[in-house]
């Protein structure tokens, strides 16, 4: 008897025993959990490509990519650097944030181009977390769905936020502000080729399309912001046209292009005007055109705007796939069972305020979207603390944010910045939960 085949097989045996002992039936029964946190991924991405990409990140990289061209570097230092006066710099980067009331993500390319502009990193993070959060329409949203209370604390706590956490920022990493202090040389004043006020209706018209363009269906069919939104995109239109007239006029595009990228756009416009979205493609790809086959300036804007687009968007879709895989589309499940949240949620308890927050800041809610999601978890048994915490935690933040803002300004002020965050939406959900619970 040869007892190294033996061995084998006797091996083979208690091997195959063993698997059929502890064989993983629930285990593999979590696969089809898997299965579906897979499609739920490719779902989100979806929604997110119709719903984000065109009409909200794509203006944003042009409006990014216009201030690296269009507004000088000494400009920016002067409102917004290390050296400006602080109430006037983060007086300006929240204010300015919350005019724009954008996404978590639509954020992002602007606050990468003030940054290497040269923004101090405190008016830039006050800017960074003020635009997904003070959302004017969403705070009436909230004060009207979830009571006038945790609108005003929203209203309220978003606007404390930005500035205090722009100052902690600034505090913690004071060291190398003052390297950037030390390092900045005077800039000189830049040539004056146009004047502000032209500057200032250029970017405007940008900004108009992007926020109107996004302009989302409100609860009420009647009221203000329902008349605005049907009127969204004859409103986004004539930003266009303005826009189209300030480059030929302004910045000396030449008008035959502009004719010939308006006519396609609206002609599509109006045959197809239930699906918006075909004649804004149309003109946006006719805008890279021209833009890039004209003089040296406008060739520089779009190869700024080519250049936030390439750093920041694959980004955000992997974030966008994982955030699916784990936590699913709002409504739906991904590996992380709903029923967890709803119980992790209850009360006002610091575990369950704590919960609130880190579960918001990795979460992705588009604008508006988190208002009904906080409307079922209440009716589930949420308490109000948590859904405050989520309301300052969420907007502001999610994974896919993250990981774009790593790559602007590294992991460890990634991780305080959220941090910062995260805690100040705890503390926040707890002061209002024992006082409101």
């Amino acid at each position: 008897m040869k007892w190294g085949k033996e061995w084998k097989s006797l091996v083979l045996i208690v091997g195959g025993f063993v698997l059929c002992y502890y064989l993983p039936v629930d285990w593999l029964r979590s696969f089809e959990r898997l299965q579906n946190a897979l499609w739920e991924s490719l779902y989100l991405v979806k929604w997110y490509a119709r719903e984000h990409v065109l009409l909200c990140l794509v203006p944003a990289f042009f409006i990014a990519g216009a201030v690296g061209v269009f507004v000088g570097q000494a400009s920016v230092m002067k409102y917004l650097g290390a050296r400006a006066n602080k109430i006037l710099a983060y007086g300006v980067a929240s204010v300015s944030g919350g005019v724009l009331a954008v996404c978590s993500c639509t954020i992002l390319p602007l606050f990468a181009g003030i940054y290497r502009m040269g923004a101090g990193l405190g008016p830039a993070c006050a800017f960074l977390y003020s635009g997904p959060a003070i959302n004017i329409l969403a705070v009436i949203l909230t004060a009207r769905i979830l009571g006038p209370e945790l609108g005003i604390a929203r209203a309220v706590g978003a606007v404390l936020f930005s500035i205090v956490i722009g100052l902690c920022m600034h505090v913690l990493f004071r060291h190398e502000e003052l390297e950037k202090i030390n390092t900045d040389v005077v800039m000189p004043e830049p040539e004056v080729t146009r004047p502000l006020w032209q500057n200032a209706a250029y970017f405007a018209t940008m900004v108009g399309i992007l926020v109107f363009a996004n302009w989302g269906r409100p609860s009420m069919q009647t009221g203000l912001w329902h008349v605005i939104y049907a009127a969204k995109w004859p409103v986004t239109s004539g930003f266009a046209v303005l826009l189209g007239f300030i480059l030929v006029r302004w910045f000396q595009v030449r008008w035959w292009k502009i004719a010939l990228l308006a006519l396609p756009t609206v002609l599509l416009a109006l045959f197809f005007p239930q699906v918006p979205g075909i004649a804004f493609v149309v003109g946006v790809v006719g805008l890279s055109v021209v833009i890039n086959t004209e003089g040296e300036e406008m060739r520089e804007w779009f190869e700024a705007s080519w250049g936030f687009t390439k750093q920041i968007l694959p980004l955000l879709l992997i974030g966008v796939v994982i955030a699916g895989i784990l936590l699913g589309r709002p409504g739906s499940e991904g590996l992380i069972p709903s029923d967890w949240v709803a119980a992790s949620v209850g009360g006002n308890s610091l575990e369950a305020n704590l919960f609130a927050s880190v579960a918001g800041a990795f979460m992705y809610f588009a604008t508006l979207t988190e208002v009904p999601i906080l409307e079922g978890l209440l009716g589930a048994g949420m308490g109000k603390g948590p859904a405050l915490a989520l309301l300052l935690a969420g907007p502001a933040l999610s994974l896919p944010n993250m990981l774009v803002i790593r790559s602007v300004m590294g992991t460890k002020k990634t991780l305080v910045f959220v941090a910062l965050v995260v805690v100040m939406a705890t503390t926040s959900g707890v002061i209002f939960g024992s006082v409101w619970g």
